[in-house]
C-alpha cells in the first residue's frame, strides 16, 4: 500500500467509525455535502445529502445504539475483507466486504454486505462522495448448496 492509499484508508476508517459511533462532526468532515448513496436495506432509491444519515445517527445516539441495533449497546467492530483501493489522481475507489461483528449475551454475530465508496480530494482533503452497498447472499443463478 502506498502513501496515498494509506491516507485514503485512514479517511475511510474514520468515516466508518463516525457512523458506528454516531459521531456527526466526523461524519461531516469525511463526507461531501452532496454525498449520494444506495443502501439496499434502507430504500430502493438513491439517498442524497447528509441529513438522512445525520437524523439516523442522532436517533441512534439518543437510544444508545450503533448501526440501528435494538436493545443494550454491545461491543461492535468492523473489518474490511478483500479491500481494494483504486487511485486515479484526485479520485479513489475503495471496494470491500464490510464485516460487522457484535458481541452479545448469545455470543458474537457477524453481518456483512459489499460496499464501494468513492472519494475525491476536495480542497486538499479526501471526502466520501458516493457509496453503493449490495447484499452478500447468493445470487439467484447460483445453487446455494454448492
Amino acid at each position: 500500500m502506498n502513501t496515498n492509499d494509506t491516507e485514503i484508508l485512514e479517511v475511510l476508517t474514520r468515516h466508518l467509525l463516525s457512523v458506528q459511533e454516531n459521531d456527526i462532526p466526523a461524519y461531516r468532515e469525511t463526507s461531501s455535502a452532496d454525498l449520494t448513496m444506495y443502501e439496499w436495506w434502507v430504500t430502493q432509491q438513491r439517498i442524497d445529502g447528509l441529513p438522512f444519515h445525520e437524523f439516523m445517527m442522532e436517533a441512534n445516539a439518543k437510544r444508545g445504539t450503533v448501526f440501528g441495533a435494538e436493545g443494550e449497546p454491545a461491543p461492535t467492530r468492523f473489518d474490511l475483507a478483500n479491500l481494494l483501493i483504486q487511485h486515479y489522481g484526485d479520485t479513489a475507489i475503495a471496494s470491500y466486504t464490510l464485516l460487522i461483528t457484535t458481541a452479545g449475551t448469545q455470543g458474537c454475530k457477524v453481518g456483512s454486505h459489499n460496499e464501494t465508496r468513492v472519494m475525491v480530494k476536495l480542497d486538499g482533503a479526501w471526502k466520501i462522495v458516493h457509496v453503493h452497498k449490495s447484499p452478500t447472499y447468493f445470487t439467484p443463478h447460483l445453487d446455494p448448496r454448492s
